[in-house]
């Protein structure tokens, strides 16, 4: 049976990010130290940091990741596979927030310390963020998994895209570089929503 198409929605292509803990920011930045806003993201109330870090793995080195506010409870490094081959480390794919059985084996570099991971290096999980009227409007609930279908001269289907429901949210695609890549997408494409 052919997949339904439920509707559009556009693509917001996730560079390599890291999201810190403030006692993780402390420790990288200065006690009490406070993120630089220096462009709000798609979700509102998230923005890109001016700070960045260096991420050092067992094999190699990410320079200048940038740093995604506000701080969480928990440090996590969102990087695409072809980062993890060049660092040496092998991250599995999680929904934001995931930890558990996650990477570790980085170390953080910041302008005043350092921070060793145990876990939360992964591969984000690709999603698309909608209110609960978007959900209602496409018949999907929170936590739904549908597919995402691309067009154009690399076009492609991605299963496997979790549904994110929250009053909050902005309906919002995310992919990471790799899957950005593989279809010749940019930032703002639009995309089709399948079930």
């Amino acid at each position: 049976m052919a997949d339904k198409v439920l509707g559009k929605v556009k693509v917001g292509i996730s560079n390599r990010h890291i999201h810190l803990s403030q006692e993780d920011l402390d420790k990288l930045f200065g006690k009490g130290y406070q993120l630089t806003n220096i462009k709000d993201l798609s979700q509102p109330g998230q923005f890109a940091a001016d700070e960045t870090v260096t991420i050092v793995g067992p094999k190699g080195v990410l320079q200048r990741v940038r740093v995604l506010g506000p701080t969480r409870s928990r440090t996590q490094v969102e990087i695409s596979r072809t980062d993890g081959f060049g660092i040496g480390v092998r991250p599995p794919v999680r929904d934001s927030g995931e930890h558990e059985g996650s990477a570790g084996q980085v170390t953080i570099v910041g302008p005043q310390g350092a921070v060793t991971l145990s876990q939360g290096v992964m591969l984000a999980k690709r999603h698309v963020h909608m209110t609960p009227a978007d959900a209602e409007r496409f018949g999907l609930k929170d936590k739904a998994i549908v597919k995402i279908r691309c067009g154009g001269e690399r076009g492609l289907v991605f299963d496997q895209v979790l549904v994110r429901v929250r009053e909050d949210f902005t309906l919002d695609c995310h992919l990471d570089t790799d899957e950005a890549n593989a279809a010749l997408l940019s930032n703002g494409d639009e995309v089709e929503i399948l079930r």
